[in-house]
């Protein structure tokens, strides 16, 4: 299982970021190659994830993000260990009453150091360390939302363009057929009513393919933003992958889901940063203590008078109800922030729950496309244009058979982008890597299927 690109150390986020971004750039030149050529990408694992690592170099959100955890790692590495002394320089009157400047000195000057004895730096850099964790998990946190909302609007796309490919190519049949038919009217031996029929077929899949070209533009338009770039930039062409194994709900995929979950992980720094700053707020309760020496002399002469060595210390009398109240505010948010990550355990394993029995129920869709309604769909087809060319039979049972058969393979196409969406979701709560890691959870692996293939 891949790690998180952020780390509670700001070297560690620097130079891992950076890693990151050249590994982008290297990328990009590979994607120019990849739009130069006119292969198509199948949307394997490893495909997604090469996409992922261009998002994570270029997608503004994910800099901002970045941008924010090594602030406030910044932020920790300056928290004061020794507060800085105080220098203070005055001098003294004296009245024709008072005592003899020339003996007591009317030049004062001193300096008082503050004194980290009592754990209140401590607290408040342990503090500053916890918000900086607290930054580096929602940063990472939202490099997963993205990568998966991008592995989704991949497959959308790829979905996107399939739908187009099955609509041009059932265009074309029925050019074909308008084609034959007028030919047969022309030669006396075909119907008026079915060329009509037919050509009015034709217009209307005509429609079709244009809105599913506009679809299928919207979608790569999806795709370039969730790479953070323009939605006009070009793209290579994307193939769905074929049928993927199942994923059963197991306590291995639950334990793993509790412990690596972007969102729980957040809810866990931010229960921890809570108990920093309960801690903190106990400890500002105690008192201040500082030490300093004075020092006098006289103006006349500059010789030195006098000298005098003092401990200060604060007394917390009238604000005892303030910092009870302010103890008391920071417990009842770090017992709200221990609740909602109990909480977030029982979500967990609901959404666990779901994703796998999605998961199922795709899986279980496209098979029964793929090994009983296609199959059926087309022999119903051959059957219809045997009769219909036999002159037994009607042009609309062929036209309705041909849209069974564009309707099963469509919806087979569906379910096998419904399941890789559902398994990017699930990548997602379990906190893996990339859709690779599901292996790691997978039972072992059954019926090997054929990829969908590019051309109906």
């Amino acid at each position: 299982m891949k790690r998180s690109i952020f780390r509670s150390s700001g070297r560690t986020v620097s130079s891992h970021w950076c890693a990151r971004i050249a590994l982008g750039c290297c990328l990009l030149n590979w994607i120019q190659a990849a739009e130069t050529n006119s292969a198509v990408e199948i949307l394997l694992p490893e495909t997604v994830s090469r996409w992922a690592d261009v998002m994570a170099a270029h997608h503004p959100s994910l800099k901002a993000a970045h941008a924010r955890a090594q602030a406030a790692q910044r932020n920790a590495d300056g928290v004061r260990r020794v507060a800085d002394p105080r220098f203070m320089i005055g001098g003294a009157v004296y009245s024709a009453k008072g005592m003899n400047p020339s003996e007591e000195g009317n030049l004062i000057y001193g300096v008082e150091q503050p004194l980290p004895l009592l754990g209140k730096e401590t607290a408040a850099r342990a503090l500053a360390r916890a918000e900086a964790d607290t930054e580096a998990v929602r940063a990472d946190a939202r490099f997963q939302e993205l990568r998966r909302d991008l592995a989704i609007s991949l497959f959308q796309a790829a979905f996107a363009r399939r739908a187009v490919e099955l609509a041009e190519a059932d265009q074309n049949w029925l050019r074909e057929t308008v084609r034959t038919m007028e030919g047969r009217l022309g030669a006396g031996a075909g119907s008026s009513v079915e060329v009509l029929r037919a050509q009015t077929e034709q217009a209307r899949r005509q429609v079709e393919v244009a809105t599913l070209r506009a679809q299928e533009g919207e979608a790569r338009s999806t795709v370039n933003r969730r790479l953070g770039r323009d939605p006009l930039a070009p793209l290579p062409d994307f193939e769905l992958p074929a049928l993927a194994e199942p994923v059963e709900y197991n306590e291995r995929l639950v334990r793993l889901a509790l412990e690596a979950e972007p969102r729980r992980r957040v809810l866990a720094s931010q229960r921890d940063a809570a108990g920093a700053l309960v801690e903190a707020t106990r400890r500002s309760q105690r008192p201040n203590l500082s030490v300093g020496v004075d020092g006098r002399q006289y103006g006349g002469d500059g010789e030195f008078r006098e000298g005098t060595f003092f401990l200060s210390v604060s007394l917390p009398l009238w604000n005892r109800g303030k910092f009870r109240q302010d103890l008391a505010r920071d417990r009842d948010r770090l017992r709200a922030a221990e609740e909602e990550h109990a909480d977030s355990a029982l979500q967990v394993r609901e959404e666990i729950h779901h994703l796998t029995l999605r998961l199922a129920t795709a899986r279980q869709e496209a098979l029964l496309y793929q090994d009983e309604v296609l199959p059926r769909a087309e022999s119903a087809l051959r059957a219809a244009q045997a009769q219909w060319s036999a002159g037994q039979g009607s042009l609309r049972e062929v036209l309705d058979a041909q849209r069974m058969v564009l309707e099963a393979r469509l919806q087979f196409a569906r379910a096998v982008g419904e399941q890789w969406s559902t398994l990017s979701e699930l990548v997602l709560c379990c906190g893996l890597g990339d859709l690779e890691a599901l292996e790691m959870v997978r039972p072992a692996p059954g019926r090997t299927l054929t990829p969908i293939p590019s051309q109906p």
